[in-house]
């Protein structure tokens, strides 16, 4: 008998697979319509937005990623978080703050909204 995930423990596991710099499990744990939406930067539809938008920090510019969730709240289909996402790059770690909402259908995150200063993340890479 296997037990579903609960809404929390998927956000969980993209946390994870984020951090693994895994985007094949990443896209596994979305749907096939989310919306991701970088707020400061803009929205991407689909696994393969998601893909794309990921692939450039997380697995070709960062050695290393970190995603520290500090708090995590989820009220039936709906997760929020507050976090910080850590890359290392050249060395040199970059730290963004960041607070972040998903809802959950059917097991895989169909909305993921990160919200952050972009500036802060600027002005960590020159």
């Amino acid at each position: 008998m296997t037990t579903a995930l609960s809404p929390s423990d998927v956000v969980t596991a993209l946390v994870r697979a984020c951090e693994a710099r895994d985007l094949d499990a990443v896209c596994a744990l979305v749907t096939d319509d989310i919306e991701y939406d970088n707020v400061p930067i803009g929205k991407v539809f689909g696994p393969e937005g998601v893909r794309k938008v990921l692939s450039g920090g997380v697995t070709e510019t960062a050695e290393r990623v970190e995603w520290v969730v500090h708090r995590q709240v989820s009220d039936g289909n709906i997760v929020m978080n507050e976090r910080t996402d850590r890359f290392l790059v050249e060395d040199r770690w970059i730290e963004i703050p960041i607070a972040a909402v998903f809802e959950v259908r059917d097991g895989r995150v169909c909305l993921w909204r990160d919200y952050f200063d972009l500036e802060t993340y600027r002005k960590q890479r020159t």
